[in-house]
C-alpha cells in the first residue's frame, strides 16, 4: 500500500509503519507490530528513541583506519596498544566486527569493506574499502585474515582480493567452514566464529 502514496501525505501512523519497512529484514508487518508498540509506550519512549538514534547518527562515524563505527579517532581496537596491528582481520560489515569480538579469538584489528562485490547489484571494487585496504599493507602486516561471509558474494570478494595481496607477499588465509554456507557472521554463535578461526586455512 505504501508505494502508492506520497510520504507527505500519509498520516502519522502510516508515515512511521513505512519508514520502518526501510530497516532491513523488517517487512509491513513487523513494521506495524513495532509502530504499535511504540505508540503503546508513553511519551518519554519514543523521545529517549529519537534522541537515542539522532544522537548516534550524530556521533557515530568511520574509524579513519579500519572502516568500523566510532564516536571516537581512531577507534577503540585500532588505538588499543595490545591489539596486533600486523594481523588484519577483513570483513563486509560493522556487524562482522562485533561478532569476532564477542568471539574472543581474534586479538588482531579490522577491516571493514562496507559490503561484497556483486555486479548485479552495482556493487564493484570501488564501492568498497579495497584501495584503503591495500594502503594499509604497505605497511609491515604479517597477515590478512580473509572473514568474508561463506556466500557466493562472499566468496567473489575473498577470490577478487587473494588475487590482489597474494603478489604482495603477506601470508593470506581464510576462515575454515565452521560457518555454514550461505550464512553471515553476525548470525553465527561464538563457538562456530572461534572454530572458524582457529582453523583458517592458507590461501595458496
Amino acid at each position: 500500500m505504501f508505494e502508492t502514496q506520497n510520504t507527505s501525505t500519509r498520516d502519522p501512523v502510516s508515515r512511521l509503519i513505512y519508514e520502518l519497512t526501510k530497516l532491513p529484514g523488517i517487512g509491513e508487518k513487523t513494521a506495524t507490530r513495532l509502530a504499535y508498540y511504540i505508540l503503546k509506550q508513553d511519551a518519554g519512549y519514543a523521545k529517549s528513541l529519537s534522541d537515542a538514534l539522532t544522537t548516534a547518527k550524530q556521533a557515530i562515524k568511520l574509524c579513519s583506519t579500519c572502516f568500523n563505527f566510532t564516536s571516537a579517532e581512531p577507534c577503540a581496537i585500532c588505538s588499543d596498544p595490545r591489539r596486533d596491528s600486523h594481523l588484519i582481520c577483513v570483513v563486509e560489515r560493522p556487524s562482522d566486527v562485533l561478532s569476532m569480538e564477542q568471539s574472543g579469538v581474534h586479538r588482531g584489528v579490522y577491516h571493514v569493506l562496507h559490503g561484497a562485490l556483486s555486479p548485479l547489484d552495482g556493487i564493484g571494487p570501488e564501492e568498497l574499502k579495497v584501495r584503503e585496504l591495500l594502503q594499509r599493507l604497505q605497511s609491515e602486516v604479517r597477515e590478512v585474515i580473509l572473514a568474508t561471509n561463506p556466500s557466493v558474494e562472499g566468496e567473489a570478494t575473498a577470490i577478487y582480493l587473494s588475487r590482489l595481496i597474494k603478489p604482495l607477499g603477506v601470508r593470506l588465509t581464510q576462515l575454515a567452514y565452521g560457518l555454514p554456507v550461505g550464512g553471515m557472521l553476525e548470525y553465527a554463535d561464538k563457538q562456530t566464529i572461534s572454530r572458524a578461526m582457529e582453523n583458517r586455512v592458507e590461501i595458496s
